[in-house]
């Protein structure tokens, strides 16, 4: 498991922000894909919520999925349904912290309290 944690990890690390920046107008789980990267890599984020994260992560950073990225109106829909899969499992793990970085990242204004 190590090993693919620390795959998922690279992946992320270098391909996450340049994709999500690119495709953010056009998807509705934006601000959802950003408070997953902040929540992944919190030192506080217990490691298997770390590692569940960072493999949604990695899924929607990979070129080659179960809906090619590509194809229009549907090519993010598997990435979304992993993603929503993964978060109702850790719901709990990403704080209003990570919504906020998200938001910030993807320059929406923050929250209200």
């Amino acid at each position: 498991m190590a090993n693919a944690l620390s795959a998922n990890e690279k992946t992320v690390t270098t391909g996450f922000w340049k994709k999500l920046l690119k495709v953010a107008g056009h998807i509705p789980f934006a601000e959802d894909l950003a408070a997953a990267y902040y929540c992944a890599f919190d030192p506080e984020t217990p490691s298997r919520v770390r590692g569940m994260l960072l493999a949604a992560l990695a899924y929607f950073v990979v070129p080659f999925d179960a809906i090619p990225d590509f194809i229009a109106g549907l090519g993010y829909t598997d990435d979304a349904a992993v993603l929503a899969g993964v978060i109702a499992l850790v719901a709990r793990h990403i704080r209003s912290e990570h919504r906020q970085k998200a938001r910030a990242a993807l320059g929406l204004p923050p929250l209200a309290e």
